[in-house]
């Protein structure tokens, strides 16, 4: 068995053919496949966070209103660019936010991906320092974060106040929470590291690294490399991994329309330049739902991971997306042997 969740970038634009004209309509749209994701037996619902962009920036709130409308769901994010946080202000809206969803809050977080701005995360008011990079600020960020959500005392009370000294945790906290964060890993460097840490891992269908060998090979190395550096530190219980993977079934004359022509041209993997260097990016598995089926049996990272991520066209609307999931689940889940 694995779980099947599905991760959206909330894209929005005027434009046509588009059914995400504005942020609100990209937004609420979210929230209704949330609901019908959830109706058709998919695992987790998940949000990239990208910012001074046309998609979803804000996860927080959208994530409490998916929570408010469902009640099994996974929610997660795949993931929030720690460079842009405030920590602790970060662990009291996650906090919130899992207790509202009952303990089904699943949050990715990374160093994060290019993004429009230069260096926009200083417009949020946080900076490297002289001897830093923003790489080891967002880490620093994660440690604050991660310590203030496990109930580390992050103030220094006020006796005038409370009539007593020493460190104040922030409030509310939510048991469970510090067991499901989840580091975006693009490298098996950063998944050693990620292992070390003793966070769950998350890999998407980007690697910021290339040695030649396919791409699902290449991530399946990460994911060893990332359990072997778990079990050296000694950490209890087992991690969970997910990747991401765009499929698309070919059921229907709508499906053939949208992306027929796509399967040849993305049917393989890529290299290219990213950050300064190469980065592989992996296939899409677009086609006849057995045939996919068989691919994903195949694929080397799919195999090793519990979750899949399955990234959606959110701009064609809630109920092609629907179609979309359910597609998976009962088309492509099984002959892939997930189900």
């Amino acid at each position: 068995m694995k779980k099947i969740g599905f991760l959206s970038f909330g894209h929005y634009r005027n434009a046509i053919g588009s059914l995400t004209p504005s942020a609100g309509d990209a937004l609420r749209q979210q929230v209704e496949l949330t609901v019908a994701a959830e109706e058709i037996g998919v695992d987790g619902a998940y949000l990239r966070v990208h910012h001074f962009a046309p998609q979803f920036s804000a996860p927080f709130p959208l994530l409490a209103a998916m929570a408010a409308r469902t009640s099994r769901i996974e929610l997660g994010t795949g993931v929030i660019d720690m460079r842009y946080m405030n920590p602790i202000g970060m662990a009291e809206d996650a906090a919130a936010t899992d207790l509202i969803s009952a303990g089904r809050l699943q949050l990715g977080i990374s160093r994060g991906s290019p993004e429009p701005a230069l260096r926009g995360y200083e417009s949020f008011g946080y900076v490297p320092g002289p001897d830093s990079s923003d790489a080891e600020m967002a880490r620093q960020h994660t440690e604050v974060f991660r310590a203030a959500i496990a109930g580390a005392g992050v103030a220094q009370a006020d006796p005038a106040m409370t009539g007593s000294t020493g460190a104040m945790a922030v409030d509310p906290l939510s048991p469970g929470l510090p067991e499901r964060i989840w580091w975006g890993s693009g490298t098996r460097a950063t998944a050693k590291w990620t292992g070390e840490q003793g966070m769950n891992l998350m890999s998407s269908t980007l690697l910021t690294e290339d040695t030649g060998v396919p791409f699902d090979q290449l991530q399946a190395e990460q994911i060893a490399a990332y359990r072997k550096a778990w079990a050296d530190a000694g950490h209890q219980g087992t991690p969970r991994v997910s990747v991401s993977r765009s499929i698309i079934p070919l059921v229907t004359g709508q499906d053939r329309h949208y992306f027929g022509l796509r399967a040849q041209a993305e049917g393989r993997d890529q290299v290219g330049h990213l950050d300064g260097g190469l980065a592989r990016f992996g296939k899409s598995y677009i086609g006849e739902p057995d045939v996919i089926a068989a691919e994903l049996a195949a694929d080397a990272a799919v195999q090793e991971a519990d979750t899949v991520l399955v990234t959606v066209p959110n701009q064609l609307g809630v109920e092609y997306n629907a179609h979309l999931l359910e597609s998976i689940v009962k088309l492509v889940a099984p002959g892939a042997g997930w189900r």
